[in-house]
């Protein structure tokens, strides 16, 4: 029978964020496989766990997550960690995932923190409908293609960033979407010098421009704003007036109908509707 690929968040910033559910499931695993092993050994150290450890990252992903599958499928369980947050989110795990899929390994994922989640709870734009951008490509044709292709996104968007880059990608930002659209910059979640900044990004190039940038980011940005409804014309309400009247409404109260629905001035209307 195969073993269970456990999806375990760790930590953004702050060790207490570790639930009794983590660390019951990285106490249980038969082994961990981490982005980078010697962060996942200070975590385990700290939870005082002695685990063995595989590596997983971008760069050998696809040597070892066949391997890690393997031995799923002989029947160990395995705690998959990043550096930092969820695993599978922005995050070569996804492709662990999907091989378990594939291979009808199960899959647990655990819940906990989440630098996306925490970023879009705190910035005070709409959280209803957002989309995750991840980060932006270091190609700059790719990321104008990335981002003209968000023009008219109206829902939040969400981005990470590493501090030497964010300025570069203010930059783009507001050449994409304006200067005046809103934005949150929210740097080192749940650690000691957390900070939410929220203005647009045009302030936040002018203040970037003057100090540098420090901690990692997670970039909140309003997304466009709904396309304004045409005003209706006298012909549009003398159209609807007739359409109403059709259906058997007396012309007073089919002007009255169809003032109230275009916000058209009734008498206007009506006198509009004699004219024909």
């Amino acid at each position: 029978m195969a073993g269970t690929l456990y999806l375990v968040p760790t930590p953004i910033g702050n060790l207490s964020d570790v639930s009794d559910r983590i660390r019951d499931t990285l106490a249980a695993v038969d082994f961990v496989a981490a982005e980078d092993t010697r962060v996942s050994l200070k975590l385990l150290n700290h939870l005082g766990l002695h685990k063995p450890l595989v590596s997983y990252h971008e760069h050998n992903r696809a040597e070892s997550g066949p391997r890690i599958v393997r031995r799923l499928q002989d029947g160990e369980s395995c705690a998959l960690v990043t550096d930092a947050g969820t695993p599978a989110i922005s995050d070569p795990g996804e492709d662990l995932v999907a091989l378990c899929a594939g291979a009808g390994v199960p899959v647990c994922a655990i819940p906990g923190p989440c630098a996306v989640i925490t970023a879009l709870a705190a910035s005070g734009l709409p959280t209803g409908r957002f989309t995750f951008e991840g980060f932006l490509s270091t190609n700059r044709r790719s990321r104008r293609e990335h981002l003209d292709g968000l023009r008219d996104e109206r829902r939040t968007m969400v981005f990470y960033e590493a501090p030497h880059k964010l300025l570069r990608t203010l930059e783009d930002l507001s050449a994409a979407f304006g200067p005046d659209r809103r934005c949150a910059l929210c740097r080192e979640l749940t650690k000691l010098h957390e900070e939410i900044l929220r203005m647009t990004l045009g302030e936040a190039l002018a203040l970037y421009g003057t100090q540098p940038p420090r901690g990692e980011y997670v970039l909140v940005v309003a997304g466009a704003d709904a396309p304004a409804e045409p005003e209706a014309t006298l012909d549009d309400g003398a159209a609807r007036v007739r359409a109403l009247m059709a259906g058997g409404l007396r012309r007073k109260d089919a002007v009255r109908q169809a003032a109230a629905e275009l916000g058209l001035p009734k008498n206007a209307l009506y006198d509009a509707t004699l004219e024909e």
